[in-house]
């Protein structure tokens, strides 16, 4: 029998490919225990185990290595899987992407050398999580006001209206840098306006890029999960007062990806 399969694998061990590696989401505390349902990455979801080491885990599944990794289902289940953690435990979030070898490469090579370093920044993130207050402008409310506040933008409207494209290129041109400056002051008041307001409840706040041109604000907010309803209640104060003009959105609570991320390599 021994010969038999030997015959059938003529390759050495320095031969053979790897077909599954372990793919790493985050670091949790070693007491934490993951749900039987939790389910990762890949053509048929791995189901998430824990690999600890003294006072830290790491969620892992196991992955094919034959498959392309980066899907947009792929990033949604790693941060669908670290957004439910957050919202029970402190989650320490590793980088969308991260594969190793085996589970004694996590230990050996990640949760060892960074232990303390990893137990500290989790103990840091007991009891919060991060909350994403996003804002978007009405169109037709925003260009009212920006007809309405300069002038220059009414006139150049005027003038290019009926007229052959070729003819008004430079107006045209002059007309949306005035429009796109507009907005963009816009939006800085707006959103330092609400970052004010949100200050007194947040341990941190990042104001993030504009994910879209309307995009009135967009701030990341790390704060204690118990403080959640004062949060909701200043998101509805906004969207009050800025009733028909910004739509408001909230999100939450998520994994702490603004605020720290592990890294798998040096």
């Amino acid at each position: 029998m021994a010969q038999s399969a030997k015959a059938a694998d003529p390759a050495g061990p320095e031969q053979r490919t790897q077909k599954t590696g372990v793919y790493i989401y985050g670091l949790v505390p070693e007491d934490v225990e993951v749900s039987s349902d939790a389910r990762g990455i890949g053509d048929e979801s791995g189901e998430i185990q824990l690999v600890r080491h003294g006072e830290i885990a790491a969620l892992v599944s196991e992955i094919s290595l034959d498959r392309p990794l980066g899907t947009p289902d792929d990033l949604f289940r790693h941060e669908a899987l670290l957004d439910a953690a957050a919202a029970e435990v402190p989650v320490l979030p590793i980088r969308f992407g991260a594969v190793m070898t085996n589970t004694e490469a996590v230990v050996d090579e990640l949760l060892t050398p960074h232990h303390d370093e990893f137990r500290s920044a989790l103990d840091e993130l007991e009891g919060r999580a991060e909350y994403i207050v996003k804002g978007r402008y009405v169109e037709q409310t925003l260009f009212r006001e920006v007809l309405s506040e300069l002038p220059e933008v009414a006139k150049l409207r005027e003038e290019i209206q009926g007229q052959p494209e070729d003819l008004t290129r430079d107006a045209r041109i002059r007309l949306g840098e005035l429009v796109n400056q507009a907005v963009a002051a816009k939006r800085e008041a707006d959103t330092q306006t609400l970052v004010e307001a949100v200050a007194p409840l947040a341990v941190f706040t990042v104001i993030r890029e504009p994910s879209h041109e309307q995009d009135a604000v967009h701030v990341a907010v790390l704060m204690e999960t118990d403080r959640q309803g004062e949060l909701e209640e200043a998101v509805n104060g906004f969207a009050d007062r800025w009733a028909d003009r910004v739509e408001m959105r909230l999100l939450g609570p998520l994994a702490p990806y603004d605020f720290i991320t592990a890294r798998t390599e040096e």
